[in-house]
């Protein structure tokens, strides 16, 4: 086989596959996302791609952990930053809350739970391994916040969960585009709710 043919045949690196996956999303949606299209796309065949990915739930949840990590680099260097609490607690809802309807995150985000229903537990794991990332930096954030006097004395995991989960709730209205609960609003909501319940 001569070099040009190896490279021809050559699979694209693991990362600019989940790149175009998530690209995809972002440009034509969920519906978008086909094994044959996104072979195209990178220059396999969808046959290359199932070798790969096994499935395409799997495909779906690999693109979720990688666009996560990118997330995840981000939330790090802004609660990382020589600030007060409060900015950097506004900062963390500014990155959790969805740009605003079909999202690219959210979408692939609600996609990917919601085949996990049946999921292995090794799926499972691997997804709530996501969830605990998020939480376990606003738990450092908010007992930062309450051991500095910025925030009022709460427990800080309890309060994560319950503010996480009214994050969710609200970020859910947001992507599927329910009427009234946009991005502005919804970080007017939760702004007020962290103004209430904290300071």
């Amino acid at each position: 086989m001569t070099p040009t043919a190896r490279r021809r045949n050559a699979a694209p690196p693991r990362e600019a596959v989940l790149a175009a996956a998530m690209d995809t999303i972002a440009r034509r949606g969920l519906d978008g996302l086909t094994m044959a299209g996104l072979g195209r796309d990178v220059g396999m065949s969808s046959g290359h791609l199932l070798y790969y990915f096994r499935t395409k739930d799997e495909l779906l949840l690999q693109t979720l952990e990688w666009s996560e990590s990118r997330r995840g680099a981000e939330r790090r260097g802004l609660l990382s930053r020589q600030v007060a609490v409060r900015e950097r607690l506004d900062a963390y809802v500014d990155l959790y809350v969805p740009d605003g309807h079909r999202d690219p995150h959210w979408t692939l985000w609600l996609e990917v739970w919601n085949r996990s229903q049946g999921a292995a537990d090794e799926v499972r794991d691997r997804q709530a391994a996501i969830e605990r990332a998020w939480h376990r930096d606003l738990v450092a954030l908010l007992a930062e916040g309450i051991s500095r006097g910025e925030l009022r004395a709460v427990d800080p995991d309890r309060f994560a969960t319950r503010l996480r989960a009214l994050l969710d709730g609200f970020c859910v209205h947001v992507v599927v585009g329910i009427p009234g609960t946009g991005r502005a609003q919804v970080l007017r909501h939760v702004h007020e709710f962290i103004e209430d319940a904290l300071l």
